[in-house]
């Protein structure tokens, strides 16, 4: 195969590495996106973004999300950002539609960076999606060390902890079994929140099929409809993340309103190495 150009670019620190396939079509497998995000032999990143043609007239590109185990996923905020960032800059347009297998998302330019709704919060159990029926609002995970989580579907199942000083460095223990937990059918993206001022918290997340990350852009939608949900804030609020802070708004009408930074790096070309399939 021969060297294919990309872009790396990241949304506070949650790095992805952008082909773009809208006049020269890429299938990439599993194998392939690991050896390309590893960040010892490839070029690393924590979601593999293709932005192709879009299926609906009514979006200005189609975007498949790809975590750095291989796997397709629904969302990402951060990665929506930095291809609003990418659309706006190409088209000249303040606003653009990115279609996902999620549905439709809108992004726009703003004076504080680039601001994307993320679509309608779900808070059913079905549609999380959670193994059995139970509260949203504190999950049963039958743990004696941690407190109930909230459970959200920002386009993807996600579960936020309240706990006292999110900075604990129990995340890498703990991320793992939880992503799994047998009440995750679809998996999840596990979060640790904790309330650091009137309408601010700190949020670390480990992210399903990624590990921890610096930021994570669904994550922090997830946290605010959370936060809001047990009375801990108003609906406008500021998460502070590893990678630096997000604005988010959970609007009346359910969609998520998050605005943040969107950073293109550097181009390049994705070796021959890369790309090529072992031989069996």
């Amino acid at each position: 195969m021969a060297p294919l150009p990309f872009r790396k670019m990241h949304g506070l620190g949650n790095d992805f590495v952008v082909l773009d396939a809208r006049e020269s079509p890429v299938n990439l497998s599993e194998a392939q996106v690991r050896r390309i995000a590893d960040r010892h032999t490839g070029v690393g990143c924590d979601q593999f973004i293709i932005i192709r043609p879009p299926r609906s007239r009514d979006a200005h590109a189609f975007m498949e999300i790809r975590n750095a185990d291989g796997g397709e996923v629904e969302a990402c905020g951060n990665a929506t950002r930095c291809i609003t960032k990418l659309l706006t800059d190409e088209t000249g347009r303040d606003r653009i539609v990115i279609e996902t297998v999620a549905g439709l998302l809108y992004g726009g330019k703003t004076i504080d960076g680039f601001t994307v709704d993320m679509g309608a919060a779900r808070t059913e159990w079905r549609e999380i999606p959670l193994a059995r029926e139970c509260d949203t609002l504190a999950v049963p995970l039958n743990r004696d060390d941690l407190p109930a989580p909230v459970a959200t579907n920002i386009g993807n199942p996600h579960a936020t902890f309240f706990v006292e000083d999110a900075e604990a460095g129990f995340l890498a223990d703990v991320g793992p079994g939880l992503e799994h937990h047998p009440i995750f059918p679809a998996r999840a993206n596990i979060g640790f929140a904790s309330l650091t001022g009137p309408g601010q918290l700190r949020l670390r997340v480990w992210e399903r099929g990624v590990g921890i990350t610096r930021a994570c852009g669904s994550a922090a939608c997830a946290a605010v409809v959370a936060s809001v949900r047990r009375g801990l804030t108003g609906r406008n609020i500021r998460i502070d993340m590893d990678g630096g802070p997000l604005f988010l708004e959970w609007r009346k009408d359910s969609h998520v309103l998050m605005t943040g930074a969107a950073t293109e790096v550097y181009e390049g070309f994705l070796s021959p190495s890369l790309l090529d399939e072992p031989v069996p």
